[in-house]
């Protein structure tokens, strides 16, 4: 890899993390407000209809469900924007970049789905949630990071960066494949012929940013309407931006820089308030007991450890993958811990999984237990861990 961290890396990790900050005190309120006199309220707001019609095209859903199916498109927009930047130029541009996130990320979806399996076996109402704590939260993870400052290795970050983006295809492809409704085929084609479309302006190189805008809006609603979930619109539409490998100017990458802000601040802090708020009022701890919380509190605390900080060991010391520089093993523990902040994927997730309200509360307790947890352990494990002084930035080489 280069040397040193290239400035959009470098501007991306820093909004990141403080997006990261933002995201959690987002989550803090919207447990606060759920568990005080302003719930009813708090619960009514989330329900309010909201209707976009044009013609006999009608798109009418509470304002909930616009938060997750419209909002979240747009991250998913943006996350299509950074996996294709770096597939094709960035950290997972080759073997020698690639391997160690891959195979640790593998182990990072597998063994946290098979411990929810495990423990939820003899309760087959519970298992379409296997997908859950196989996610992760990047920017909850960097906001972490960030509060420990340039003790921690730029390696390390991009290594985490390089681990979930990969955990975001991940997430994409289950979404698409196991959480999907039934289809409609004519809405399908729709979409289609406006993906044809998308990649045909890309093609040409169209510099505007504003077709491949217009044409995206367009394909969500066509997907929206299709049966397939609408978000994953955002992940296709992104593939057919075209990326210039000798400009930081082109398309691709003013969309990206012009969103990131307002995903980090405004989007992913708004679907953890609108997410996050569980009402804990007669709850107990024996709650936390309960298959469907417990298989997601496990499946994020000890499969995630498992996974990452184990299939990454095997990778090393087979020679498949090699330990980034300034990077040590009770580091890639904590980071796995800190992989373990599943909160916005797999509250997302778990929207998807589960209808009923106390399917959806005990998800919601499961990832926020098991995240909190993970968060707490990750920060306290790499504070004893990492060098008193200052990092150095160049320290991701190849």
């Amino acid at each position: 890899m280069v040397r040193a961290i290239a400035p959009l890396l470098r501007d991306f990790l820093q909004k990141e993390s403080a997006g990261g900050i933002v995201l959690i005190f987002a989550a803090a309120l919207a447990l606060a407000v759920a568990n005080s006199p302003l719930a009813s309220a708090y619960t009514g707001f989330l329900e309010i209809p909201v209707v976009a019609a044009i013609g006999s095209f009608v798109i009418d859903k509470p304002l909930l469900l616009w938060i997750n199916d419209g909002l979240m498109a747009v991250f998913f927009f943006l996350v299509g924007l950074e996996v294709k930047r770096e597939v094709l130029e960035g950290q997972l541009s080759s073997w020698n970049k690639a391997s160690l996130p891959l195979i640790a990320a593998i182990g990072g979806m597998a063994i946290p789905a098979l411990v929810f399996i495990g423990l939820n076996l003899d309760s087959p109402d519970n298992i379409q949630g296997w997908a859950i704590p196989a996610a992760t939260d990047i920017a909850f993870a960097l906001g972490i990071l960030s509060l420990l400052g340039p003790r921690v290795p730029v390696a390390l970050k991009a290594l985490l960066l390089a681990i979930a983006v990969i955990d975001d295809i991940g997430a994409i492809a289950i979404i698409a494949l196991f959480y999907s409704g039934e289809l409609d085929t004519g809405m399908l084609g729709a979409a289609a012929v406006v993906f044809v479309l998308m990649l045909a302006v890309g093609r040409a190189k169209v510099q505007s940013t504003i077709p491949y805008v217009l044409l995206a809006i367009l394909m969500w609603a066509f997907v929206l309407k299709s049966g397939v979930h609408a978000t994953l619109a955002g992940v296709a539409a992104a593939m057919t931006i075209p990326l210039d490998p000798n400009s930081d100017h082109g398309p691709l990458e003013r969309m990206e820089h012009a969103l990131h802000p307002w995903v980090a601040f405004l989007v992913i802090p708004i679907f953890g308030f609108a997410n996050a708020g569980v009402t804990l009022v007669g709850i107990d701890a024996s709650a936390l007991l309960d298959p469907l919380p417990l298989g997601i509190a496990l499946g994020l605390l000890v499969g995630k450890q498992l996974g990452i900080f184990g299939f990454a060991w095997v990778a090393v010391k087979t020679g498949l993958a090699k330990l980034p520089d300034e990077v040590n093993w009770r580091q890639i523990h904590a980071l796995s811990l800190l992989a373990a902040i599943g909160f916005t994927m797999s509250l997302f997730i778990g929207n998807l999984a589960f209808a009923t309200p106390g399917q959806i509360d005990a998800v919601k307790l499961g990832v926020l237990s098991g995240s909190t947890v993970a968060a707490l352990a990750g920060y306290f494990l790499l504070k004893i861990t990492l060098p008193e002084t200052a990092a150095p930035i160049e320290s991701y080489e190849e």
